[in-house]
């Protein structure tokens, strides 16, 4: 069997770069064309045997063209932005053969942000990629990824035949990546950027909310399980409506994430407190204006706990890297770095 053809997106970012990566060093055998906006300047020694093509992510006619020549397809760029996974389900469905659409998603389309009942409050809502699949399936507009959920749910229902398609849904994820770009995780950045503004981490009312979390190197053992499948020809994993892979291993509510950071920071002597602060809702609720929407209350008020039931049963998959409570003095010290 000729080795598989895949196409990857995101190549420079956290996830993105871990996943070419994985697989670069995991399965040279593959042939992997990358999607670039700006080569970094390591990249061809790196990556001698991966093909460049260039354009980002509103090159529609480069992207269909190119991933009309793949069999695999690794979207890992901006979860949220439509006209690129539109040009790859284009390129994707114009050919005869049988591909595979291996779509990044993530747990915000799950979160409660947009419900002031549980701000700063533990909600006992544990979602599984199994048992809850078709209220999953039906998340009300607005919700984060839900706008390119929905393009894939289309997809999957007019070109399910010929077009496989995995969404792979992680929660926070924490841990260094390994790509060529971005290595550094997106939480703790965010929140050491809104720590400086008030002296100390902080929580909102009992700060008993709580998220899931994953390390960058388990996930990519679930996501090279799904590749490895995709180029087996699908068999082994679940695709289409079935596709939808949770990735957590763990969880951590924000006030025992504030406290445990408060400790760090003072020990390294950033801040002068070892202990949080409680600020009220409306405050927290400023922090990361983007576009719109709160991302503050989304990254330090609301819940989002999914247990991961789909890839247990075909990959055996469990968290087996350092949990976050053992990796947060390196995660805060590159938060002060970044």
């Amino acid at each position: 069997m000729a080795p598989p053809r895949i196409f990857i997106t995101g190549g420079t970012g956290y996830v993105g770069g871990t996943v070419l990566h994985s697989l670069v060093t995991r399965h040279p055998e593959y042939s992997i064309t990358a999607l670039l906006r700006n080569v970094p300047e390591s990249f061809a020694e790196l990556y001698p045997n991966v093909r460049i093509v260039h354009g980002d992510y509103d090159s529609a006619d480069v992207i269909s063209d190119a991933v009309s020549k793949v069999d695999i397809v690794i979207h890992n760029g901006n979860s949220d932005h439509e006209p690129s996974l539109n040009a790859i389900i284009k390129g994707l469905v114009s050919k005869k053969e049988t591909s595979f659409l291996i779509h990044l998603s993530g747990t915000g389309v799950l979160s409660d942000w947009r419900d002031t009942k549980y701000h700063g409050k533990l909600n006992p809502k544990i979602w599984s990629d199994i048992d809850d699949i078709d209220e999953i399936w039906s998340r009300p507009d607005g919700e984060l990824h839900r706008n390119t959920e929905k393009i894939l749910q289309t997809a999957n229902q007019q070109h399910g035949d010929k077009l496989k398609i995995a969404v792979m849904s992680p929660p926070d994820i924490y841990g260094r990546g390994r790509g060529p770009g971005r290595r550094r995780s997106a939480y703790f950045p965010f929140f050491w950027k809104d720590i400086m503004t008030v002296g100390a981490p902080f929580y909102a009312e009992d700060g008993t909310n709580t998220r899931s979390f994953v390390h960058i190197d388990d996930l990519m053992e679930l996501y090279l399980k799904v590749v490895e499948a995709a180029a087996a020809g699908g068999e082994g994993a679940d695709w289409g409506k079935e596709g939808y892979y949770f990735a957590a291993t763990q969880e951590a509510s924000q006030i025992d994430i504030a406290k445990a950071t408060a400790r760090v920071l003072e020990a390294r002597g950033a801040i002068q407190q070892d202990e949080p602060v409680c600020l009220p809702k409306e405050q927290v609720a400023g922090f990361v204006p983007y576009a719109g929407l709160s991302i503050g209350t989304y990254l330090y008020m609301s819940n989002s706990r999914v247990r991961t039931d789909r890839a247990r049963k075909p990959f055996g998959y469990q968290g087996k890297r350092p949990t976050l409570w053992e990796t947060l003095d390196t995660e805060i010290a590159d938060a002060l770095e970044d």
